[in-house]
């Protein structure tokens, strides 16, 4: 099953399906809650991590099957990582891409990240401000895409983030775009129907999320495949094999949007791993 991240959709996986498919696998490409068709609940804590991996839940069941290897790209790597802490027997291995296992740590997220970075920090402000993103992407939707889906310069230090409102009324984008514009017209077209609150309700549980995550055990006992772009301006985790001790990690010459900008290296880094673990 494969978990599309933040703001992307199904189609983000366009170049892995055809090839997970010839190998014999049945291949899983939701649109989870809140993006392109699926449902988009009003309330907030209809986008807490109970929810979202109860959805992936849901499918398997949907499809008969008792367990699945899971793979995630950003914020869909968030929810594959809690998937196997509160449902580790219905997780067979995971994969997954940019977003390393967040360790919950003393403080809750949000709590933590102001601390760090301030009040300017993308997921502090769509927490601390609610609404007021939303309607800025909504009012830039085609803008804001075009401009966030470019490649990456090797990060010089770590990111904490990027001013997504600047980031949608810039006029002249960084980088080279890593789509068409037909590609590109795809999110365009899901996002100008849904608009972006039920994405970013996402964010909005990130301390809700810090709090159900208190009692379960933390280890990620699944063999696991870490893909990192090492332009990517997300950090690599320096403690991710203490959490997730069967994890191998591939390192692929890209930015953020590994399986867009790698498609043949990402593709065939998973079916190398699938076959050997």
């Amino acid at each position: 099953m494969l978990c599309h991240g933040w703001p992307e959709h199904a189609y983000s996986w366009r170049h892995q399906v055809p090839a997970l498919a010839a190998a014999g696998y049945h291949v899983i490409v939701p649109n989870q809650r809140g993006y392109g068709g699926s449902s988009c609940p009003s309330e907030v804590t209809d986008y807490d991590i109970e929810c979202l991996t109860g959805d992936l839940v849901a499918l398997l069941d949907h499809y008969g099957y008792k367990d699945a290897t899971f793979v995630g790209h950003d914020w869909g790597a968030m929810v594959v990582w809690g998937l196997t802490l509160l449902h580790p027997t219905r997780v067979k291995k995971v994969i997954n891409l940019s977003l390393p296992y967040l360790e919950r740590g003393e403080k809750p997220w949000i709590e933590l990240l102001q601390e760090l970075f301030g009040d300017d920090h993308y997921f502090v402000h769509f927490n601390r401000r609610p609404g007021v993103a939303d309607a800025v992407l909504d009012e830039n939707t085609s803008q804001f895409l075009r401009n966030l889906y470019r490649k990456n310069e090797p990060p010089k230090e770590p990111q904490p983030g990027m001013a997504m409102i600047q980031l949608a009324r810039a006029e002249t984008p960084l980088g080279e775009p890593i789509m068409s514009d037909h590609e590109l017209a795809v999110f365009v077209s899901a996002f100008e129907s849904t608009g972006f609150t039920g994405s970013i309700n996402w964010y909005r549980n990130l301390d809700r999320n810090w709090h159900v995550l208190a009692d379960v055990d933390p280890i990620v006992q699944q063999p696991t495949l870490m893909i990192y772009g090492d332009r990517d301006p997300v950090a690599q985790s320096e403690t991710l094999s203490d959490f997730v001790p069967n994890v191998e990690v591939v390192r692929l010459d890209c930015g953020h949007w590994i399986q867009q900008e790698k498609p043949e290296e990402t593709t065939q880094a998973m079916l190398n791993w699938l076959v050997g673990s």
